[in-house]
């Protein structure tokens, strides 16, 4: 547990500093905040089919190919912006991240618990298929 609470915390530092770097890059003011709404119940779903998908990608590739995990995530990310009507933010540290950029990439900082919501109930449901899909056979 300790582990998994430093890496998401390092992952949320991350994405802001991402975002912070993002904005120095092209010239925008380093502190933001979204205004961009990206509301309802249709985002947060999109939000659980893209997290749902994304996690049984790499559940996927390890159990079967752990080398293409990296190539296998990138293709599904960018597959899935084009699919899903929230553009697949499909993590809780990019959505954050992303709530602190005023440009067409951001959500609103009001919008973002739902797109929490959607992606954890996403990657519950995925962790659960997941399990009974890519177990394991016991060895006689």
């Amino acid at each position: 547990m300790r582990v998994a609470a430093v890496y998401v915390i390092v992952q949320i530092a991350g994405g802001v500093v991402g975002a912070w770097t993002a904005h120095l890059m092209f010239a925008e003011s380093v502190f933001q905040l979204s205004q961009k709404l990206r509301e309802g119940p249709a985002q947060a779903f999109s939000e659980g089919v893209a997290t749902f998908g994304l996690i049984l990608t790499i559940l996927g590739a390890l159990r079967f190919r752990a080398e293409a995990t990296p190539f296998l995530v990138g293709l599904y990310i960018t597959s899935a912006y084009w699919f899903t009507a929230s553009t697949s933010f499909a993590n809780p540290a990019v959505t954050i991240a992303r709530s602190l950029s005023n440009t067409f990439a951001g959500i609103a900082p009001s919008s973002a618990p739902a797109f929490i919501v959607g992606q954890i109930a996403g990657a519950v449901l995925a962790a659960g298929l997941g399990r009974w899909l890519f177990r394991q056979e016991a060895q006689p």
